[in-house]
């Protein structure tokens, strides 16, 4: 069976073969269309259709012939509006079921300008079966006809909201099925591995060999491990999904709030000689050397009798503690530039960062000296961080993206210890065990609990995908 992938899409990004039967039902859904290109003017804006009445829309807006599948054709576009013509663009048609959704879907690539996207809208949604998409309907669709599992959905998305290089290549990675088909061959050893337990319950007249019950256990006790290994990544993948962050903090007038300006090239915070100016934790996302970084400014560190100020000390704590990398900033040229720095944030800072280089000579400091008014040493502040940050080689495996995974698998570990910890003639309560823990893994995929599970991954999607 062929493969399907993106319409008019190179042929890199493939997805899995369609199953025979999995789009059936579709002719009970409705017909649903949105905009699928970005928001805003440009050259062309492209408006999908997808559902039985795909073919029937498109019939009414162009009045002419229908194309053939997959080839491109001009076709004046008409409503009742203006004289009745809309737009002049590029239609195909992708019937069912070798399309992104699994039905029949139609594809219109029009002028970008607002004017034209909203009557082609406000027309489609005149015509009888249609109705507008929801947020992630037409991914939705395509996981429920097979075209994609949950993992895939999601890395879909992640691909769509990729800022730098590095997220790019993540979602990539996870949208090409590394990860679901680990998942899956998981799944498929506990299947096996719980088979004898649920054949002693099932059959217990009959003589099961007592090697393969320790095989199975065995069997399920490797598993345990391989998803512990699994787990224990560091979080790489998400902290590359949603950003490494660092939190920059010291006592107060150490140039914090100077160097975050520096690092984000822009006035972002509010800089004065004054103690106590930042009160609230001010964060801007960069891209360095191709990886996410968040960083967070936060309250000078010391004793305050302002209340305000006190709550600005508890969160910039508090973030310190959360964040995965700590930037210890202190002034260079103060006679004691760690007073009022407690001794946990000073031992759990990553990168002690000496400023203001250009009235003090740093070079008996341990640490990277930096002038955040004049840009001496930041190149080499910025490759420490990047290099903390570190980035994702081409060659590394499939890694944990959302605490959705992370949570799954831990719940299959844990089922997978009980199960292990059951005493031999309590066979009953370990084959439990063993099927709560390849649910747990099948949660990840969409083999189970489908329809929850979509109401949650899907919410979030953005209209038009």
């Amino acid at each position: 069976m062929r493969e399907a992938g993106f319409a008019g899409d190179s042929g890199l990004y493939k997805l899995p073969p369609l199953a025979a039967g999995k789009a059936g039902g579709a002719m009970n859904r409705d017909t649903i269309y949105a905009r699928a290109s970005g928001q805003g003017s440009a050259g062309v804006a492209i408006i999908r259709i997808s559902g039985p009445n795909a073919d029937a829309a498109l019939a009414a807006l162009s009045r002419a012939k229908l194309p053939a599948a997959r080839q491109a054709a001009i076709r004046t576009l008409y409503g009742k509006e203006n004289k009745g013509v809309l737009d002049k663009a590029l239609v195909l048609r992708f019937p069912a079921p070798h399309s992104y959704t699994g039905e029949d879907i139609v594809e219109i690539q029009g002028h970008g300008g607002p004017a034209v996207v909203s009557a082609l809208l406000v027309q489609l949604g005149k015509l009888p079966g249609l109705r507008l998409a929801e947020p992630g309907e037409f991914t939705r669709r395509a996981v429920e006809a097979g075209r994609m599992d949950l993992v895939q959905a999601e890395a879909l998305a992640d691909l769509v909201a990729a800022e730098t290089e590095a997220q790019r290549w993540q979602a990539l990675r996870q949208f090409g099925g590394g990860p679901s088909a680990i998942y899956e061959e998981w799944r498929s050893r506990l299947i096996r591995a719980g088979a004898w337990l649920e054949a002693v319950i099932d059959f217990p007249d009959e003589e099961i060999p007592p090697e393969a019950i320790s095989d199975s256990r065995r069997a399920l006790a490797v598993l345990a491990a391989d998803i512990s290994k699994y787990l224990d990544d560091g979080r790489r993948g998400e902290i590359v999904r949603d950003g490494f962050r660092v939190a920059i903090i010291g006592p107060p007038n150490a140039g914090k709030s100077s160097l975050l300006n520096a690092l984000a090239r822009r006035d972002v915070a509010i800089v004065s000689a004054t103690p106590g100016t930042t009160r609230d934790i001010i964060e801007v996302h960069l891209d360095l050397q191709g990886m996410p970084v968040i960083l967070a400014d936060t309250a000078g560190l010391r004793t305050s009798s302002d209340e305000i100020e006190q709550e600005g000390v508890r969160r910039s704590k508090a973030l310190a503690d959360l964040a995965d990398m700590r930037l210890l900033v202190l002034d260079g040229a103060a006679s004691e530039p760690l007073q009022g720095v407690p001794r946990s944030l000073k031992e759990s800072a990553e990168i002690t960062v000496w400023n203001k280089a250009d009235l003090a000579n740093h070079a008996d400091r341990m640490g990277i000296s930096i002038s955040a008014r004049t840009g001496d040493g930041l190149p080499q502040l910025i490759a420490a961080i990047a290099e903390r940050a570190g980035s994702v080689p081409n060659g590394e495996g499939a890694l944990v993206t959302r605490a959705r995974h992370r949570e799954a698998l831990a719940a299959a570990v844990e089922n997978l210890q009980a199960a292990l910890a059951v005493p031999a003639q309590a066979q009953e309560l370990a084959a439990e065990h063993v099927r709560r823990a390849t649910r747990d893994i099948g949660r990840i995929t969409g083999r189970v609990d489908l329809d929850e599970l979509l109401d949650v991954v899907f919410r979030d999607f953005c209209i038009g995908k």
